[in-house]
């Protein structure tokens, strides 16, 4: 099966669970209320339904548009735009006859329960499968820092200590840290032996949005060779498995990004190398074919996964989706510039969020974190979105009086038409990137 199909399978299930239990979150307090709920359906039935069947008051279907999902809530005026029952007088079962609290949980039932969600299935994901973890003994040359890491005060074979006082189970994802949360000082372990505290700028989630160094740092990798690939010119000159590469053309080399520089830098054909074997040193001449590959890999160090009790995977888990949503909500803000705009994607982005292979693990986690990404966005205040309606809902608590009916309408009429043109520039984006990459 394609990649394209593997990804696909998944967004579309991931979408099915997150929209099915999102329209729950909305219909379970609506009917505890006594609220008609009309219509429940997977997906849009726009013209027909691929299935549709009505129990008691509702009809429960699935349509052929998969672009999300809806209940239909009697009395209640959304993108169904129904104004002939908002003209017929008020019904005790009606939405817009209960009062503003239970309307407000209504309208925010969706949400929560997004956030549940993302925060269940992370706390699983910690009970199932433990963490991950990547301790400072395991990477004993330290870290490689970028320019702007340079910048901060970081230097080549920093260990990270700890980040505001804690310490971080892997030290690369900092920059992670850095962009989505606020990190005010890391305690660093210089190469030399010395430690120091650096403080953090403020803007360093715009300097490196600007800059586009998103990544600042990686372990740094013995140049120690793993595997040497059959009639490559590293096998044809005597390389071996477990050889430690010192120079290159006299140029020292402690760690494998010293290799890539070293190619980067001087594109060469024929070069003598400088290795380590059995602790003496032999020196061998390394002529490239035309695809300038010597035919060397390095051994990737692994990270350390640790179990969790069912308390620490709650914790973890919490945090997690906290980490996630705070994250989102800071970044969020690069979406006005001209940058983010054009980075801003559709389907085809969040598709691709998926593994390329079937992997449970990595199809819960991006579930959990497009369940948490939906709640924020469906709390944004807009008109024909959750939060648009619990914008209109906490005026009404605060003023005592409802917006007009109108008003409403024109309101859903104009929220809708800007997220119709907000989700075709964002897959517009999807369908450019695809023609241009």
């Amino acid at each position: 099966m394609s990649i394209f199909f593997i990804k696909a399978i998944q967004f579309f299930l991931s979408l099915s669970i997150i929209v099915i239990l999102h329209e729950l979150g909305h219909y379970i307090p609506a009917r505890i209320f006594k609220t008609r709920v009309e219509r429940f359906f997977l997906f849009f039935d726009v013209k027909y339904a691929l299935f549709k069947k009505k129990i008691g008051d509702t009809i429960y279907g699935i349509g052929w548009l998969p672009l999300g999902g809806y209940v239909k809530i009697a009395g209640m005026i959304d993108e169904s735009m129904d104004t002939e029952q908002m003209k017929k007088p008020p019904q005790p079962w009606e939405f817009r006859s209960k009062p503003s609290w239970q309307r407000l949980i209504i309208m925010l039932g969706g949400i929560i329960v997004n956030l549940l969600l993302g925060f269940l299935i992370f706390m699983m994901m910690f009970l199932v499968w433990g963490k991950n973890i990547l301790p400072n003994s395991s990477i004993p040359l330290g870290l490689g820092v970028s320019e702007l890491a340079k910048e901060i005060g970081f230097t080549k074979g920093d260990q990270i200590l700890k980040v505001d006082g804690k310490v971080i189970d892997i030290p690369t994802s900092l920059s992670k840290k850095f962009f989505l949360e606020k990190v005010n000082e890391v305690e660093v372990l210089h190469s030399d032996g010395k430690k120091e505290v650096l403080i953090i700028p403020d803007n360093i989630d715009e300097r490196m949005f600007e800059s586009g160094e998103m990544n600042l740092f990686y372990v740094r990798t013995p140049a120690i060779i793993d595997s040497v690939l059959p009639n490559s010119p590293a096998e044809i000159s005597g390389l071996k498995v477990g050889d430690r590469i010192t120079s290159i053309n006299n140029t020292p080399i402690t760690d494998w990004s010293d290799i890539q520089k070293w190619k980067t830098e001087n594109n060469l054909n024929e070069f003598n190398l400088t290795i380590e074997r059995r602790r003496s040193e032999e020196t061998l001449n390394i002529k490239l074919k035309e695809e300038l590959s010597i035919g060397i890999f390095p051994k990737f160090i692994e990270l350390e996964n640790v179990s969790l009790s069912l308390i620490e995977s709650i914790s973890e888990g919490y945090n997690y989706a906290y980490s996630t949503l705070y994250g989102y909500v800071a970044s969020f803000k690069f979406i006005f510039t001209k940058k983010g705009a054009q980075q801003l994607g559709g389907f085809g982005t969040i598709g691709g969020l998926f593994p390329s292979e079937w992997d449970w693990r990595g199809f819960w986690s991006t579930t959990a974190f497009i369940s948490i990404i939906l709640a924020f966005m469906n709390l944004l205040p807009i008109p024909a979105l959750d939060g648009g309606h619990v914008m209109f809902l906490i005026y009404e608590m605060i003023t005592g009086r409802k917006p007009a009916d109108k008003f409403l309408e024109y309101a859903t009429t104009i929220g809708f038409i800007l997220l119709l043109a907000l989700v075709l520039y964002a897959n517009g984006n999807d369908i450019y990137r695809a023609m241009t990459q």
